[in-house]
């Protein structure tokens, strides 16, 4: 018989049984492993299905980028308030603290192989294998994807080859909508892109914010997180991070609009309420600039 809770107790077993099991709550993911859940429950707070994200990858094709010369000094202090890490492994290894790591999801960057000085960033290949991630406690692998670029197709065989590996250990892959300088940044071509990355296989999609962001999201069957792209005004940064929540994002991997913000400490903690306390960029630009004026 069912007690008030909707338990039905077991006289046999003395434990309480769930009459209904809920989906997992990570889009798209009520087939997957118990490894491959648990690594997402830990990027996606439970609570919210939400998550922030710190980018500070950059410097893989960027080099040392304006905000991120010393990661030693700029990332740890803003740890408390994010999610999960995305970095490369080089800048994990070297400058964060493996204690400060904590609780926190790590999202590892494993595909490289361009730079700034290229004219076509769409040339790259897997640099980071599974062992390595593993050894490093990585709960999700990154890699780009170059749709309609020269190299399309090699970006998604690498995109094929991080998922095969993953789903062999239960380690979830992130697919990052890559756009070049002469690409468009249309819901067209993002409907396209992340479609294409969640048909491959990928348990997460990264992309940027556009205008008709829901149809983007409503077309693409696994979770997608917005990039926080080129530094902008801080206001415009949280108007956009508002934005895409509110159409269906389950969250945002920011960087630049963070690091190499006014106050770091204010924008991610404005951020970090968007995200998981659902407060609108008003009132997060409200937020910045108290936390900003202590």
């Amino acid at each position: 018989m069912a007690d008030k809770d909707g338990i039905l107790e077991s006289k046999e077993f003395g434990i309480g049984i769930p009459q209904e099991t809920k989906g997992f709550y990570v889009k798209g993911g009520n087939h997957y492993s118990w490894g491959m859940k648990s690594r997402l429950n830990k990027i996606f707070n439970p609570k919210t299905g939400k998550s922030l994200m710190l980018a500070f990858d950059h410097g893989y094709f960027l080099g040392p980028t304006s905000g991120l010369e010393r990661l030693d000094l700029n990332i740890p202090p803003l740890v408390d308030h994010i999610d999960c890490f995305m970095g490369t492994r080089g800048g994990m290894m070297s400058c964060i603290d493996p204690a400060l790591t904590g609780n926190k999801a790590i999202a590892l960057r494993v595909s490289s192989g361009s730079s700034i000085l290229n004219d076509d960033l769409s040339d790259e290949i897997i640099s980071v294998d599974i062992a390595e991630a593993i050894r490093m406690n990585a709960d999700l692998m990154a890699t780009q994807v170059f749709i309609g670029a020269p190299h399309q197709k090699e970006s998604i065989d690498n995109l094929s080859k991080v998922i095969n590996t993953g789903n062999a250990y239960g380690v979830p892959t992130m697919g990052v909508v890559a756009v070049g300088k002469e690409m468009e940044r249309t819901a067209k071509y993002f409907r396209l892109s992340t479609r294409i990355i969640a048909e491959v296989g990928a348990q997460v999609v990264k992309c940027y914010y556009c205008d008709d962001f829901d149809s983007v999201i409503a077309s693409c069957p696994v979770p997608i997180v917005i990039a926080g792209g080129k530094k902008i005004p801080e206001r415009d940064a949280l108007e956009m991070c508002s934005n895409s929540i509110l159409m269906g994002a389950a969250g945002v991997d920011m960087g630049r609009n963070i690091f190499q913000s006014e106050d770091p400490l204010a924008m991610v903690q404005a951020v970090r309420a968007i995200v998981h306390e659902g407060i609108d960029h008003k009132e997060a630009f409200d937020m910045f600039n108290e936390l900003k004026a202590k």
